[in-house]
């Protein structure tokens, strides 16, 4: 049950990291222009803000039931990594640390609920 739980609190903490961002990017100007050895990035951080809100929300509900013991959660949550593994390699020129390490911690939670899911299964019963 220990990586179950570590999965549910790391998917709770890039939740409302992801919605704290999002919130930032929604309120910051239309666009971010980023300079790269390939050229000019320019995103639109309004879109990009609303992404990783709503994946941030639905990672924190989700974590939480997961936490709390919800059969669904462990199927949602696996969905929910990969899409937010996505969002963050979408901005992976712009903010190059913070999406590694989101990515990073994304593998680690999907392995725990792949290969140890079934541990929270058969505790629950």
């Amino acid at each position: 049950m220990g990586w179950i739980w570590f999965a549910g609190i790391v998917l709770v903490t890039l939740g409302f990291f992801n919605a704290i961002s999002g919130l930032v990017a929604v309120f910051s100007p239309n666009s971010l222009v980023g300079v790269t050895e390939q050229g000019v990035v320019v995103l639109d951080v309004s879109a990009w803000g609303w992404i990783h809100l709503v994946i941030g929300i639905l990672l924190v509900i989700t974590g939480f039931a997961l936490l709390s013991g919800r059969g669904w959660a462990r199927m949602v949550a696996i969905v929910l990594v990969v899409l937010n593994a996505v969002a963050q390699f979408t901005t992976l020129q712009v903010t190059p640390w913070w999406s590694i390490i989101t990515i990073l911690l994304d593998v680690f939670v999907l392995w725990a609920l792949v290969v140890h899911g079934d541990e929270a299964e058969r505790a629950a019963r």
